[in-house]
């Protein structure tokens, strides 16, 4: 029986966006993602949710609705 793919939590609408990282950075970040087995997209994504969050209370958009 195949397997049903996994859904994206995210809103289908994105919006890309291209970040250059010091090299020890960048490292860090890959092995943050290795350890936890996500992508280093997706902890990129938590961690600029997280600053947001710690920035504007008031505005989860981690609880908004994806309109």
């Amino acid at each position: 029986m195949p397997r049903e793919p996994v859904r994206d939590p995210r809103p289908a609408k994105s919006t890309r966006a291209s970040v250059s990282f010091p090299p020890e950075v960048y490292n860090e970040l890959e092995k943050l993602a290795a350890v936890k087995k996500v992508s280093l997209a997706w902890v990129v994504r938590e961690a600029a949710e997280k600053y947001v969050q710690d920035q504007w209370p008031l505005l989860d958009v981690r609880n908004r609705p994806h309109t």
